[in-house]
């Protein structure tokens, strides 16, 4: 049995959504300094709808995978279907990961839940 899926091959080697916003409204990074795997996400929104999605990994297959993965996910999506999004979706999504692979679709996951929290304390901001 072949250690990744095709999905997850395709991602990793094909990655969608990969660089930076500039003006990003949300960004979020997450590190895991056991395995050296850390990832930065970017978020467009407008009316409450994740218009645009940009991600940077530094990390293995599984990571890079991850990350591609979750931004196609959560692009054009509702914020709040965004906020839904699960670690374990996003390894269903790639058909699945190792075992002890599973802790980079968690971390796919953190980088959008830390993005969201930015973009909130930064609308917040901008409504005082």
């Amino acid at each position: 049995m072949a250690l990744y899926s095709e999905k997850v091959m395709d991602h990793f080697l094909n990655p969608r959504n990969v660089g930076t916003i500039p003006d990003a409204d949300g960004v979020g990074e997450v590190g895991n300094a056991k395995c050296g795997d850390i990832m930065k996400m970017y978020l467009k929104i407008d009316n409450d709808t994740i218009q645009d999605v940009k991600f940077e990994t530094f990390g293995c297959a599984s990571a890079i995978a991850s990350s591609s993965m979750a931004t196609e996910l959560i692009k054009g999506q509702p914020v709040e279907e965004a906020k839904k999004l699960t670690n374990k979706a996003v390894a269903e999504a790639l058909d699945g990961l190792p075992d002890y692979k599973m802790h980079c679709s968690v971390l796919a996951q953190e980088a959008i839940e830390k993005a969201l929290e930015n973009y909130y304390s930064k609308k917040e901001k901008k409504d005082e």
